[in-house]
């Protein structure tokens, strides 16, 4: 395994935008990329010496979370760890000029050990040109329509510096997604320790992996920009014949840039400039 980060976990459920996936994180700065794939699956030949890819069925129960925890125990102590799906990709505040690991140096420089991200629904305009909801040049995404509530902890009470985040395909066509998958906050950057584990929902067994912030100031959040949801719904039987477009009066067409993403709020720099 490799010896030092910022490190990549790219989980891959199908083919769709495998290469572009693993490109993106590439050209982000992470020092490893590692491949969870089916081994049906190809890798390009000139990503085969930089990915280092496993075999493993991403889709089956519990299998995400598993290897994410595999991963965790199996590096350096305090390496930076970030992971996703294919058809996603990180972006985070002047990612155009600034790499991962110089956002998490100033990061770890505020005593922070992990980051909030934002899954930000992306989306094609036109379902019978792209009939899988995926396309890097047609993407579009919701401009409004997201919003916090507070999380309850087990006696009740807000949990403090923790919200549930709401927003996007999701919320919009609610009646086709489960109540505990409707969220849109992920935990994806984060540094290792020991007995850290990933739970089913995106968050931790340390509770203060998943604050949105210190006690003290805003801190850095960041956003993955997700196919995954509007793959899902025009693929699963039953959202494919009750959904005719996915774009609605809010939709806007996605620049492949961090500023809209800070214009919007999607995502914040804190302190750092």
């Amino acid at each position: 395994m490799p010896r030092t980060g910022p490190l990549a976990i790219i989980l891959v459920e199908d083919d769709v935008e495998v290469e572009s996936t693993l490109r993106h994180h590439q050209r982000a700065g992470f020092q490893h990329l590692i491949a969870f794939m089916p081994t049906s699956f190809e890798l390009p030949h000139d990503l085969r010496d930089v990915v280092l890819r496993i075999d493993y069925d991403v889709t089956a129960e519990g299998a995400a979370e598993a290897a994410v925890n595999w991963v965790v125990a199996s590096v350096p102590e305090g390496t930076w760890v970030f992971y996703c799906y294919n058809a996603e990709y990180l972006f985070y505040p002047f990612c155009e000029t600034r790499t991962v690991g110089e956002m998490l140096a100033f990061h770890a420089e505020e005593r922070r050990d992990a980051m909030l991200t934002y899954v930000v629904d992306l989306y094609a305009d036109d379902l019978q040109m792209c009939p899988d909801a995926v396309s890097l040049d047609r993407a579009h995404l919701d401009h409004t329509g997201y919003y916090a509530l507070a999380r309850p902890g087990a006696d009740g009470h807000p949990k403090e510096r923790q919200l549930d985040f709401f927003g996007g395909l999701r919320w919009r066509f609610e009646e086709h997604v489960p109540t505990a998958r409707r969220k849109i906050d992920r935990i994806s950057l984060f540094k290792t320790k020991p007995s850290l584990k990933l739970l089913a929902n995106h968050t931790f067994n340390d509770e203060e992996y998943n604050t949105y912030a210190c006690k003290w100031h805003h801190n850095i959040t960041a956003a993955i920009c997700s196919f995954r949801t509007a793959k899902a719904l025009k693929l699963n039987p039953g959202s494919r014949y009750d959904i005719n477009t996915l774009t609605w009066h809010n939709s806007t067409p996605f620049e492949w840039h961090s500023r809209q993403l800070l214009d919007l709020g999607l995502m914040e720099p804190g302190q750092w400039f």
